[in-house]
């Protein structure tokens, strides 16, 4: 397996919520988080979030990967991102945390680069975490059916029994708005769902339904009741994160600080039977960057001036 040479530039957050890190790949940047879920502890929870491109083609309105596309991230890189942050904390490689979750879910859509599946299949036998379970979000490009199908294999061999967790962002029932968001290159949600029946066995996780959830979004409860089946799906309503590509088209969350508990759609959802919450984090993790804030583009960008802390090198968007 080729080395792949990784130069930390930086490092960005809190040890007791979340820390985002910024490298260099290749001369190519890249970023990619560790987070807690308070007041879970480390010890019984931990989440490790990576890229698995640099950048990203499809230019989803609410993301910053988007703004350039630099290439798919090897298997080599990718391991390197989850070995770094692995090694900061379990140098002998040994993970006994009950909960330990490798989102494939930061800069770039998983389903285009087919070394994510190798990645998959190494991580069991490179670490030994009783409590790993891998979880990918994806917002089923056309492109990406082969990857996905293959994905369903992987899974039942190396992942069996609620060892993965399987999201798809659709964030609208209404297709045109889902294209507008995302791309026309998408699968329908009765396309989605058809790969579902195929997907889930008895003993699965749920699949998650995720719905980034803006002031003026089309979501209709009773078309997702429709389509799919509530003992396969729950349902994850998320705010609308502050990058700045959401600024620029001027998307406004419709979830907010103010709103959470007692935000009508989960209701609506519950009735029809689904399992339904707001994930949202900390809403700390929106000034770290974490949430979702794409610091590589902004580093790319020229907007990250580096400041210095007592513990580490920190970057905070310039003005």
């Amino acid at each position: 397996m080729k080395k792949v040479i990784m130069e930390l530039l930086g490092k960005y957050g809190k040890e007791d919520l979340a820390i985002l890190y910024i490298a260099k790949q290749d001369d190519k940047i890249v970023e990619f988080v560790e987070s807690l879920q308070p007041p879970i502890p480390r010890e019984e929870k931990w989440v490790l979030v990576i890229s698995t491109m640099y950048g990203c083609p499809v230019g989803c309105l609410m993301c910053d990967a988007g703004e350039y596309y630099h290439g798919k991230i090897s298997t080599e890189g990718m391991l390197e991102e989850i070995d770094f942050m692995i090694k900061k904390r379990f140098p002998d490689g040994k993970i006994p945390i009950p909960k330990f979750k490798i989102q494939f879910a930061r800069m770039g859509e998983p389903s285009l680069n087919k070394d994510v599946l190798e990645v998959l299949r190494l991580l069991p036998e490179k670490y030994e975490a009783p409590g790993l379970m891998p979880c990918l979000s994806t917002i089923a490009p056309n492109k990406g059916a082969d990857f996905l199908d293959e994905l369903i294999e992987l899974k039942n061999h190396f992942y069996p029994n609620g060892n993965f967790q399987l999201q798809f962002s659709i964030h609208s029932t209404d297709q045109e708005e889902r294209e507008k968001w995302m791309t026309t290159n998408i699968w329908n949600l009765g396309e989605i769902a058809k790969f579902g029946e195929k997907w889930y066995t008895k003993g699965d996780r749920k699949i998650t339904l995720n719905f980034a959830v803006a002031e003026d979004s089309k979501i209709n409860p009773e078309i997702v009741a429709h389509i799919f089946d509530p003992e396969k799906y729950w349902i994850k309503l998320t705010p609308i994160n502050p990058t700045s590509k959401a600024m620029d088209n001027k998307l406004q969350s419709g979830i907010t600080v103010e709103n959470t508990e007692v935000f009508p759609l989960v209701k609506e959802f519950r009735k029809l039977g689904f399992s339904a919450a707001i994930s949202i984090g900390e809403w700390e993790e929106n000034d770290i960057g974490t949430n979702c804030g794409q610091f590589a583009t902004q580093y790319t960008n020229g907007k990250v001036s580096i400041r210095e802390s007592y513990t580490t090198t920190e970057y905070a968007l310039s003005d």
